[in-house]
């Protein structure tokens, strides 16, 4: 069977983005799976189809395939050569190694730890694919085991199952992996998203090397999840807070502190909002300050609240900041554009009364690129900041 779409549906899929909404979509099959797809003047190309999802249909090949599923595996050989020479090289690094959409293997996301592969796949027709797709995986990267974590509540919207479950070989319960010269410890089957946030290594590097050697005295690391911007500060810091609302979030930060002997790390539960404002009330000042929050922003209908919230965390941090301080501030909202964030960041910095010099202007890591025809691949906003008066 084909699947038919609409002039607009269509007409997104000339503009080579991947996504059809099911309004968008004139016949579809009755079960998911891999299908051709057509508009109204002829073929477009292959996709991943669920009729029972919003985004019935989800491109992997744009134009004609003899093979469609040998495109799409070749799509996944593709996305193992471009991080092929990192994950030799670093063997007990973090790494993405497919990046779903923008690899062109929608709904797809596999990440290496050290060696063990974490399989999320969020679009129906990879269910069954997934025994060739661990084949190919063991292949191609000989890893020391896979493991599904397929736990996420996206996956009941394209009507399946949540389960954590190995495919290959042994995935033990944590597993120990270095960043630069930080260790830590990421527990697999029940860590959020695929067990750590990998997006974020290239700009805690950055960070650390930022510090190193300034003669800073006190950091603050806020949202801090595992702790990991703030074991980058560690060596070069006297002191650094790490705050978040999760306990055991902390119980993972402490954990992580103890294996790299890092003893100037102080740990405080608390709302953030509540935090800075008592922070500040208080008068104390920082040299560096890390806000690295959730998504604000799970819908488009959340923007403005959105904004409103980063702006109060960034207007108090740029308060709590030493003349010279520097802040690392993000935002993962994909319903936050690049020029908003910015936007705002320069708002509280009038608030604040600070004069503020961008000195980083960064994204997602290298291993999560970017599809200009896809704003949808571009979430992650990261800025260094530094404090001048």
């Amino acid at each position: 069977m084909k699947v038919v779409l609409t002039p607009r549906g269509a007409a997104r899929v000339l503009a080579r983005h991947p996504w059809v909404w099911q309004s968008d979509v004139r016949t579809l099959p009755d079960e998911p799976g891999i299908y051709p797809i057509y508009g109204p003047r002829g073929p477009l190309g292959w996709a991943l189809v669920n009729p029972r999802s919003l985004i019935s249909v989800r491109m992997f090949h744009f134009g004609p395939a003899d093979d469609p599923m040998a495109a799409l595996w070749r799509n996944l050989e593709r996305a193992l050569e471009f991080r092929q020479a990192a994950y030799a090289t670093e063997p007990a690094a973090g790494l993405r190694l497919v990046y779903a959409e923008a690899d062109l293997l929608p709904g797809l996301a596999v990440d290496s730890y050290a060696r063990h592969l974490v399989v999320q796949a969020h679009a129906a027709a990879w269910e069954p694919l997934l025994g060739e797709l661990t084949l190919r995986l063991e292949a191609a990267l000989e890893p020391a085991g896979i493991l599904a974590k397929h736990d996420a509540p996206v996956r009941e919207r394209e009507g399946l199952e949540r389960y954590v479950r190995t495919l290959a070989g042994r995935v033990p319960e944590r597993v120990e992996v270095r960043e630069g010269a930080v260790r830590y410890r990421v527990a697999l089957a029940r860590g959020q998203k695929t067990g750590a946030f990998l997006d974020q290594r290239d700009n805690r590097l950055l960070l650390e090397d930022y510090v190193r050697g300034r003669g800073f005295r006190r950091g603050l690391d806020v949202f801090a999840y595992e702790g990991l911007f703030a074991l980058h500060l560690a060596p070069h810091l006297e002191a650094v807070d790490v705050v978040d609302s999760s306990a055991a979030a902390l119980a993972l930060a402490r954990e992580n502190a103890e294996l790299n002997g890092a003893a100037n790390l102080n740990f405080t539960e608390a709302n953030a909002f509540d935090l800075l404002r008592a922070k500040e009330r208080a008068g104390e000042r920082y040299d560096v300050i890390v806000l690295d929050p959730p998504a604000f922003a799970a819908r488009k209908a959340d923007r403005e609240r959105a904004l409103a919230a980063y702006k109060e965390v960034n207007l108090r941090a740029l308060k709590l900041l030493a003349p010279g301080g520097l802040l690392a501030t993000a935002s993962c909202s994909h319903h936050v554009p690049e020029a908003d964030f910015y936007a705002m960041l320069a708002s509280a910095a009038a608030d604040a009364h600070r004069v503020v010099r961008v000195r980083e202007r960064r994204g997602q890591g290298w291993d999560h690129p970017t599809l200009l025809t896809v704003p949808e691949t571009h979430y992650l906003k990261f800025a260094l900041l530094e404090v001048l008066t």
